[in-house]
């Protein structure tokens, strides 16, 4: 799959990415060889194989206790907050 130089202008301006106009053939290039690398292992027969839990089989995670070890300090925290609702902070709406 080859990218178009929009898709490549549209995807730079998604990731707030600022590509100039030396850039941009590199970019295309790289992002289309990606995608074509991502069409190669889709065609990769997975039919009967099991997913895997660990790359190493029997192997096991050690896990800790699940136990608490520190005190809450949430409302001592929450004091120092200008607008505090519900045991959440509060803030200015940023993104409309």
């Amino acid at each position: 799959m080859t990218l178009t130089r929009r898709e490549v202008e549209d995807i730079a301006h998604l990731a707030r990415l600022q590509i100039t106009e030396q850039e941009l053939p590199v970019y295309a290039g790289n992002l289309s060889r990606i995608l074509e690398f991502v069409e190669q292992l889709s065609a990769a027969g997975t039919e009967g194989i099991e997913p895997m839990a660990h790359p190493l089989p029997n192997q096991v995670q050690p896990l800790r206790d699940d136990a608490v070890t520190e005190t809450d300090h949430r409302d001592r925290y929450q004091g120092n907050a200008p607008v505090v609702e519900a045991g959440l902070y509060l803030v200015p709406k940023v993104i409309e």
